[in-house]
């Protein structure tokens, strides 16, 4: 798959200075793990999961979790197993018939209850578990990590496959700073044994908000709950230089109505009077720019609405690729630091190293934009292509 395959040709050569490169389950690890954008959870009992996946129902969904954990009741456990079983073979068989179906597949996971289904799954899956990239490991702790690693990497072994975990913190030892460091060392230490094997590590948010009676509102984002960004800010120093850490979920998005126009009309303009379409949208477009901006990679998004607001902001401006590539260029020791090609910051070749080479991987992976260009230009094409199948627009 390739981000932003929905521009027309015309429109990517105007949008990117760089334009994204294909990635696929077989990617490296390292670049796969900054690759997930957002990635849009669906509950297993979804019973079109293989036509939506085929006709590419939502153009920019690149990563999907099919969810038989929280979005599922407990009395529908079996039957979500059953749908999924009959889905995923189905996608199997299609794209064994016509292989050249594969290139525009998501990333697939699969969110299980525990090791023990996701052994389970395996079994049920037989040959088809080869479509997946890997299962999603909910209520990640101290006392199930090392047996979803463990039942990962069995069920690896079956399929002759390589599969990828996504352990997601959100269990109430974390949020107790009475016991919070030394959870979070265990964990770290058992996640380090096994790190080839893990694509990334997810906040849950929603959960840990829950514990205490908290729920953010379309106006606040999750680093204005103290209680919550101080963990994402310890989670982040544990395991933010060994794996790529993923966002917490936006919970909230835009009512659906007929000749809806999603995108211009929650876009910033003077004077706007106040719409829920406005705080939903820049709601998340805030909060997803506070995740960049504390090392954070991927979202998890609960509508497909959210896909293209989320990844239109990891395209990398042209400014930053400029200077990753300056930095890139002078780290063989010779230079210790030198003007930025903007003339408006410098640049050192050791602090600034390592955002460097997250740079130039998302660069490859989102694309670069153009000077003139922002994330505006990605939503606004999405509306003007909507106009134009309307017959309609501005009015």
């Amino acid at each position: 798959m390739r981000y932003f395959q929905f521009l027309s040709e015309t429109r990517q050569h105007d949008i990117f200075l760089k334009r994204p490169a294909a990635i696929h389950s077989m990617t490296p690890r390292h670049v796969l793990a900054h690759a997930l954008g957002a990635t849009l959870y669906m509950p297993a009992t979804r019973q079109d999961v293989a036509d939506m996946l085929l006709s590419q129902k939502y153009e920019a969904l690149c990563s999907v979790v099919f969810c038989l954990e929280d979005a599922i009741g407990d009395q529908e456990v079996e039957m979500a197993e059953q749908n999924l079983v009959t889905q995923l073979t189905n996608l199997m068989e299609k794209m064994t018939q016509s292989p050249e179906m594969a290139e525009h597949l998501p990333l697939l996971f699969i969110r299980v209850r525990s090791p023990k289904q996701l052994l389970k799954m395996t079994d049920l899956l037989g040959s088809s578990l080869r479509v997946l990239t890997g299962f999603v490991f909910p209520k990640c702790s101290v006392h199930n990590a090392k047996d979803y690693l463990d039942s990962l990497k069995r069920a690896a072994v079956q399929a002759n496959t390589r599969l990828y975990g996504m352990p997601i913190l959100e269990t109430p030892d974390l949020i107790e700073k009475e016991t919070r460091f030394s959870v979070l060392s265990e964990l770290k230490q058992i996640m380090l044994k096994d790190q080839e094997h893990i694509l990334n590590i997810r906040i849950g948010a929603t959960d840990l908000c829950g514990l205490y009676g908290i729920r953010r509102d379309r106006e606040t984002t999750i680093y204005e709950i103290r209680l919550i960004a101080d963990l994402i800010t310890d989670i982040m120093n544990y395991f933010g230089r060994s794996f790529v850490v993923s966002g917490a979920v936006w919970e909230y998005f835009e009512p659906a109505r007929k000749e809806q126009r999603p995108f211009i009309r929650a876009l910033p303009k003077g004077g706007e009077s106040y719409s829920p379409e406005f705080d939903c949208l820049q709601g998340l477009l805030k909060e997803t720019r506070l995740d960049v901006a504390n090392g954070i990679h991927g979202k998890t998004v609960i509508h497909p609405t959210h896909l293209k607001p989320v990844q239109s902001m990891y395209v990398v401006t042209k400014e930053e690729y400029m200077d990753a590539l300056s930095i890139m260029e002078h780290a063989d020791g010779t230079v210790g630091v030198m003007k930025s090609d903007f003339s408006n910051k410098m640049n050192e070749t050791k602090p600034h190293y390592r955002w460097a080479e997250h740079i130039l991987i998302k660069s490859d992976i989102y694309g670069v934009f153009h000077e003139n260009r922002s994330y505006i230009d990605i939503l606004t094409e999405s509306e003007a292509a909507y106009a134009e199948h309307l017959g309609t627009y501005g009015g």
